[in-house]
């Protein structure tokens, strides 16, 4: 797969009229290259690897303990304040991992730079300081700049002065431009936390749109199936209910329709088959009152109310809970004499007691 390889002018002066040098790779080889504009370059619509003039390519290392990848960062950024001409804020920061030998690369340029740079409709695959376009073990001069490579993730810039270029400085050979763009690119780049803007603007709010309406529809449904849920447990809860205070009900369907009927037909007097009332309402009675279990002497059931008449020594039973509201919502009310108790359907001035 072919790759193309950009070295860029000074980011202060770039335009998309610059001319740059340029570098096409196919399987690691320089198969071809020379100088064109961007605007031309870019009609390739091929990701590039932008390499930044040496001038901007401001490069250090700095030996740190081994630290999880949060506090390494962190650990660089406070190291960097105290290399960086002004405000660190204006500066994009990048780093490599830690090598054995305890060394992390730190590299940074200026954040109005690279805004510059990602403005211009080019498609970017990675930015990174102009060392890291040489192969590992080899040095270049460009432009009166030393560049070193001394392994993957370890490069430096060395300014030259006129009188200093024609001195041994490193052991790593020169190589001749068509090799300087041959080297392997690292695991980072100072294009790590700034975004490129998209050139086909349209397309991406699309994409937004149908991001939004894809996370908008799945709120949407978890929202209506929590509701279904809920309202299947309320249903079920007021059945349970129903039951409770109709068990001569064979079936609830609807619970609430059902209930207002039965209650209707207990407060009208209209009944049903008086064994059916009579075996209900004693059942509602042994499960609401049961602290009248093995206190009743003698029973009777007349125009639909339960008689109860007490054992002489239990005619005052202790009433203990809430009794008297159960018995109020299945539509029932008790009263109590000095013989015993008498439970039937609720009627307008009747009270309990």
């Amino acid at each position: 797969m072919k790759r193309l390889r950009i070295g860029l002018p000074p980011l202060d002066q770039l335009t998309a009229d610059s001319q740059v040098r340029f570098a096409w790779l196919d399987r690691g080889v320089v198969v071809e290259e020379g100088t064109d504009s961007l605007a031309h370059l870019s009609k390739a619509r091929i990701a590039m690897d932008c390499f930044l003039h040496p001038r901007d390519s401001l490069l250090t290392s700095l030996e740190l303990p081994p630290l999880p990848a949060a506090k390494a960062a962190a650990a660089v950024a406070c190291a960097a304040q105290a290399l960086i001409l002004g405000p660190v804020e204006h500066m994009q920061v990048a780093h490599g991992p830690r090598e054995s030998d305890g060394r992390v690369q730190v590299a940074w340029v200026s954040k109005a730079g690279l805004e510059r740079l990602f403005a211009l409709p080019l498609k970017l695959r990675g930015v990174y300081p102009a060392p890291y376009a040489l192969p590992v073990g080899a040095a270049a001069l460009d432009e009166g700049y030393l560049l070193t490579r001394d392994s993957l993730q370890q490069g430096a810039v060395h300014p030259l002065g006129q009188q200093a270029l024609d001195l041994p400085l490193v052991d790593l050979p020169l190589v001749d431009m068509a090799q300087r763009w041959s080297g392997p690119t690292p695991n980072w780049g100072l294009h790590g936390r700034l975004s490129q803007p998209a050139s086909g603007g349209w397309g991406r709010a699309l994409g937004y749109l149908a991001l939004a309406t894809a996370i908008w529809t799945l709120g949407l449904n978890l929202y209506a199936a929590r509701q279904v849920d809920e309202g299947q447990r309320l249903k079920a809860l007021m059945s349970q209910q129903v039951r409770q205070a109709f068990p001569e009900l064979p079936v609830v369907l609807n619970p609430l329709q059902q209930a207002r009927q039965q209650l209707a037909a207990r407060q009208s007097g209209a009944a049903t088959d008086p064994g059916q009332r009579f075996s209900s309402l004693l059942q509602l009675v042994g499960s609401n009152l049961p602290f009248m279990v093995a206190s009743v002497d003698s029973l009777s059931f007349e125009q639909g109310r339960l008689h109860l008449e007490l054992l002489a020594d239990s005619r005052n039973p202790t009433a203990q809970g809430d009794w008297q509201t159960a018995l109020t919502q299945a539509g029932f009310s008790a009263s109590r004499d000095e013989h015993g108790w008498s439970i039937g359907p609720v009627k307008a001035g009747a009270g309990d007691e």
